[in-house]
């Protein structure tokens, strides 16, 4: 069993490769791994084991028509994770996930196509239906990103579908909700606020921070794309959710308790552009097929993840400096 596993050094991804490699998906304890990274700056060589004897980790671009026709071949399923996912980053620079996001995925669904891959799981998300006031998305609600980020998203996913459609290729999607854990970019939410909160610096909350999300532990999400990826339909889509709907006030206070801090620290700011209010995902329809649901308890993966910060310096420090240094992409 080969696997490809593009984006495989960014969080989730490297999450998953993590775990198969360490034996933890049934039936793929001995599975070889190729980690396809463009390793700009979300993507960490240090999240993966380089070195492992089932590992092979290749440096490129998956817009790189000629390294995916050269590369996938002989592959038993792809698993794509790879993507830009920062939405404060697609403000600034649309163009840059429209190309990563919509031509990148078009461009390994050829590859896919063109090597007769047997299988692929296509990772997207929640935010690619807008924002909703009550009640929870079903996988066939419309699509109506709000975004540059989000838009992308949908694009791609779309995308896989008309492969799937118009050439049958073997392709499921899954969309989830926010997922945090050990190893996660600390531009987003929970290591943001966390690592300043471990420095003494404030934590920037946007608005009023009555925006809601649903929150699941990286180890759910990614063994969620395992049951997909073993289970799930051509051209199905499948939501992962967390059952854990927190406002970001609501988490900022529980990560104030965590550091040992108060809402002194909290600092308003101005809101985000296009802020969705909330999301929700009904996931019935991977529990009911897949069997799947999730296992870590909200407030017990989030003191773990706090944990892991506080005891990783290392790892996370260099990765902040370059982003108060500005936002490379490099």
């Amino acid at each position: 069993m080969k696997i490809l596993v593009t984006g495989g050094a960014g969080f989730v991804g490297s999450h998953y490769v993590r775990t198969m490699l360490d034996g933890g998906y049934e039936g793929y304890e001995q599975a070889r791994v190729t980690v396809l990274d463009k390793l700009s700056y979300a993507g960490n060589v240090d999240n993966i084991p380089v070195g492992h004897p089932r590992l092979n980790v290749v440096r490129g671009d998956i817009c790189d028509a000629a390294l995916l026709r050269e590369l996938v071949p002989g592959h038993d399923a792809v698993v794509h994770f790879a993507a830009e996912s920062h939405v404060d980053r697609s403000l600034d620079a649309p163009a840059v996930f429209t190309r990563t996001n919509v031509v990148g995925t078009q461009t390994l669904l050829d590859a896919c196509l063109a090597a007769e891959v047997p299988r692929m799981v296509h990772i997207s998300t929640d935010e690619v239906y807008g924002s909703i006031a009550e009640g929870s998305w079903n996988e066939d609600s419309p699509l109506l990103p709000n975004s540059p980020y989000a838009a992308s998203k949908a694009a791609s996913d779309v995308t896989v579908r008309a492969y799937w459609r118009t050439f049958g290729l073997d392709v499921s999607i899954t969309r989830c909700s926010n997922t945090y854990g050990p190893y996660q970019h600390p531009e987003k939410l929970i290591p943001l606020f966390t690592t300043n909160l471990l420095e003494g610096e404030p934590v920037p909350v946007y608005g009023t921070g009555q925006n809601v999300r649903d929150w699941i532990h990286v180890d759910d999400h990614a063994r969620a794309v395992q049951h997909v990826l073993t289970g799930g339909r051509a051209g199905g889509v499948y939501h992962i959710g967390g059952s854990h709907e927190l406002s970001n006030l609501d988490v900022t206070e529980r990560l104030l308790a965590l550091c040992g801090a108060d809402s002194s620290m909290i600092r308003h700011v101005t809101d985000r552009k296009g802020h969705d209010l909330r999301y929700s995902l009904d996931d019935s329809r991977t529990r009911a097929e897949l069997g799947f649901a999730p296992r870590v308890g909200f407030d017990e993966g989030l003191a773990a993840t706090v944990d892991w910060y506080r005891d990783n310096t290392a790892w996370w420090k260099p990765t902040k400096d370059q982003v108060r240094q500005g936002r490379e992409w490099t």
